[in-house]
């Protein structure tokens, strides 16, 4: 091969693994369904939003915004990593800003939120702003008379590890035992813990997909807290108590070192029916 072809093959394959990584960082939106309800007439539609790490989805967020007010979703989760320890605040108080005025909206903590040293403060924000800051707590909405109680703890990185088995405890014991009962959490792998408690649906996030998601397989090469060949990356897992564990491979863009493979920014709209 001369070296004029070799210079244009090489052209070629830089070329496209630009486009393949820039086509890698455009946000999808995964819709998926779930059967957990015993009454048809019930249905419950939920935006999980997660690991946003204060990313830019547009100017004034409108990129992201907009596909969450075309799913007209009941109310919207954020489980945890909304903000970053790096990249100014900006992105994710837009985002929030506007939410809450439209969707009743629940938060947990992340590590990147304790790692900013300003956890404490954001929660503070987001409490004034109109946010439901879960951190041991449960919350109950009413949704066209039917009870859902909304638990929520704080990363383990945020409390030790005894005050956060002490929020989840906090957490369930709040619950009613006729309410559909969610958990909101960041951390996936903790499903030995999970399977203690009576959840009908929990929502994390945290994995990132691994950053590189292995096609077919649904693994990540590596996660945090997972490791290599992650398991916990994606979409809904069964748990042996019954329960049903959603996990979104979240929105960071910008804020991670290394782009996204087979493994889009992801908006997860929930139909629980």
């Amino acid at each position: 091969m001369n070296r004029k072809k070799k210079v244009l093959l090489s052209l070629f394959g830089f070329v496209a693994l630009l486009l393949w990584i820039l086509w890698s960082e455009v946000l999808f939106v995964d819709r998926i369904k779930l059967n957990l309800l015993k009454n048809e007439a019930q249905k419950i539609r939920i935006a999980l939003v997660t690991d946003l790490h204060s990313c830019r989805y547009g100017k004034n967020q409108r990129t992201l915004i907009q596909k969450i007010d075309n799913e007209k979703v009941d109310f919207v989760i954020l489980a945890g990593d909304i903000f970053d320890d790096k990249i100014p605040d900006d992105n994710a108080k837009i985002l929030i800003e506007d939410l809450v005025k439209k969707y009743p909206c629940y938060y947990v903590t992340g590590n990147h939120e304790f790692w900013s040293g300003r956890g404490n403060e954001m929660k503070d924000y987001l409490r004034a702003a109109g946010v439901n800051v879960l951190a041991g707590e449960a919350k109950t909405l009413i949704l066209n008379n039917f009870a859902i109680d909304i638990c929520g703890v704080d990363d383990p990185f945020f409390v030790n590890e005894a005050e956060w088995k002490n929020q989840l405890d906090s957490a369930f014991g709040a619950t009613e035992k006729s309410h559909f009962k969610i958990l909101v959490t960041h951390r996936p792998e903790r499903i030995k813990i999970y399977e203690q408690y009576d959840f009908d649906l929990i929502l994390a996030g945290h994995a990132h997909a691994g950053q590189v998601r292995i096609p077919f397989f649904n693994r990540g090469l590596f996660a945090p807290n997972q490791g290599f060949w992650a398991k916990y990356v994606n979409g809904p897992y069964q748990l042996s108590n019954g329960s049903v564990m959603e996990v979104s491979r979240g929105l960071a863009r910008e804020s991670t070192p290394l782009p996204r493979f087979f493994n889009h920014p992801q908006l997860v709209i929930l139909d629980i029916e």
